[in-house]
């Protein structure tokens, strides 16, 4: 991998009474616009780190998607264009398929990092992409399918696709084609509201929080239960830059990093509760799929992300090295 230049990573020294103070200095981006609920908690992170890091460390964040498109940031970091990024996994998939274990998992962040199942993901990051991978934020919070018309049920009581246009993303490619049926459209969240509003689309898929951030509910009125998936997003840092930190710099960076993947997991499994409710108060009508419609869609939504992963492991030199230890450290059921 060629090394970034210097200039492009930010890194400064300073030089105080006389006495030079290296300060690592972290350029980064985020995937989502600032009102997103996601952003603001990589935003609280960074301020955790740069409070702790006074003096040896410092993040830079220089925005979103209109600085480098969201889909862009992955190879950005890759690169060494920037440092970092705060990103959903999805969005390099074709590169590290094993993130699917986030997207498929039943757990969370606490439990993945505490079997090690983080460092194991942090290992593929560096050996297929050459990215450090500091951590799994804002996990174990779950999607659901929110549509403006009233959903419809086939003969078996399964969810019909018929008259659904459904915007999708990497994430949901799979279990919308492969057992939805659907010929979904391919949007990035930041066209989905023109989307909705001229109904282009009549569907997506959303996480459990955010929707009002997004102004989505202005046009959705039904979600669809069960949840499904979880969410995948991380920060990931480019290995040469990582590697030339300082050892107290990357101390502090993996130290708030874990400390921020319990308190966001914490907290966004009460948010999530509470916002879900308030788009109920707000009229949202829940459309629940009952008995062996719901295991069919749930157990659907797992199998089609693993096998997903597995087609994908197995076109790479790796083949499926790590693929039973992924789904046993990602699963706590």
């Amino acid at each position: 991998m060629k090394k970034p230049l210097i200039a492009s990573l930010g890194f400064a020294a300073l030089a105080v009474s006389g006495h030079a103070l290296a300060v690592d200095r972290i350029s980064a981006v985020h995937a989502f616009p600032p009102s997103l609920i996601y952003t603001q908690s990589f935003l609280e992170f960074v301020d955790k780190v740069n409070e702790r890091g006074e003096g040896v460390v410092q993040i830079d964040v220089r925005g979103g998607p209109e600085v480098i498109g969201l889909s862009e940031q992955p190879d950005a970091v890759r690169n060494g264009v920037v440092n970092m990024a705060y990103t959903a996994a999805s969005f390099y998939a074709g590169t590290v398929p094993e993130r699917d274990a986030m997207v498929a998992s039943n757990t969370n962040a606490i439990f993945a990092r505490e079997n090690g199942g983080i460092d194991l993901l942090n290992q593929i990051h560096q050996e297929k992409m050459g990215v450090y991978y500091l951590g799994w934020f804002d996990s174990g919070v779950s999607y659901n399918l929110y549509t403006i018309d009233e959903p419809q049920l086939d003969d078996e009581g399964n969810l019909s696709v018929s008259g659904l246009t459904l915007r999708s993303n990497p994430v949901y490619d799979a279990f919308f084609q492969d057992y939805l049926g659907a010929q979904p459209i391919s949007l990035p969240t930041t066209d989905v509201y023109a989307a909705l509003e001229r109904n282009v689309v009549n569907a997506t898929g959303w996480t459990q929080i955010g929707l009002k951030d997004l102004n989505w509910d202005r046009f959705l009125n039904y979600r669809i239960d069960p949840a499904f998936f979880s969410t995948d997003m991380g920060v990931i840092v480019n290995l040469d830059s990582w590697n030339g930190l300082s050892v107290e710099a990357r101390d502090i960076l993996q130290k708030v990093a874990i400390e921020h993947e319990r308190e966001s997991a914490e907290r966004f499994e009460v948010l999530a509760q509470e916002q879900q409710a308030a788009l109920e108060a707000d009229g949202m009508k829940v459309f629940r799929l009952e008995g062996e419609a719901a295991e069919r869609f749930s157990e659907a939504a797992r199998e089609a992300t693993w096998e997903r992963m597995r087609r994908q492991m197995e076109r790479h030199p790796m083949g499926l090295k790590h693929y039973d230890e992924l789904i046993e450290k990602f699963n706590d059921l």
